[in-house]
């Protein structure tokens, strides 16, 4: 074995087999952010339609009503620049371009979302991941206050 096949395995706790059934396990929907976040919405009298496939994206919550969409981002997968986003230092090249092609196709959906006349709303999994319930409840207000305003994107 060569130096740098040493120095891979040393970066890597768990085998490349156990790590590919650990990253198929994580949801694309029905996260526990998009939970927390349409739970408090609904508690505020919002009603809105769940990952509408006729939607490009396919959006966490859809808003007839207000002609509006929320996506709830993971970090890590949309490359948001927090303390939660790191880049692999494992098999950097195939992560660059995974979550760079996730950054270009979230900025087209956008783009096609609007060209529709419709308004959209990013929110970071870190403004939601660890915080209390009263944090939430911040985000809920800004989401709402979204909502009834006229602006046709907002990052929370």
């Amino acid at each position: 074995m060569n130096l740098f096949k040493i120095e891979l395995i040393l970066l890597d706790i768990v085998t490349p087999k156990k790590r590919s059934q650990m990253m198929s396990g994580i949801k694309s929907k029905n996260t526990r952010p998009e939970i927390l976040i349409r739970k408090q919405l609904h508690r505020m009298g919002y009603r809105y339609k769940l990952h509408d496939k006729s939607f490009p994206g396919k959006p966490d919550l859809v808003f007839p009503k207000y002609r509006a969409v929320v996506f709830v981002h993971g970090c890590f997968w949309h490359q948001h620049h927090c303390h939660l986003f790191k880049w692999p230092k494992t098999r950097p090249e195939f992560w660059r371009k995974k979550i760079q092609g996730n950054v270009i196709y979230d900025e087209k959906v956008k783009e096609q979302l609007l060209g529709m006349g419709w308004r959209v709303c990013v929110v970071w999994e870190c403004a939601v991941k660890g915080k209390s319930e009263d944090k939430i409840k911040e985000v809920a207000e800004a989401i709402s206050y979204f909502l009834r305003e006229d602006r046709l994107i907002i990052d929370i």
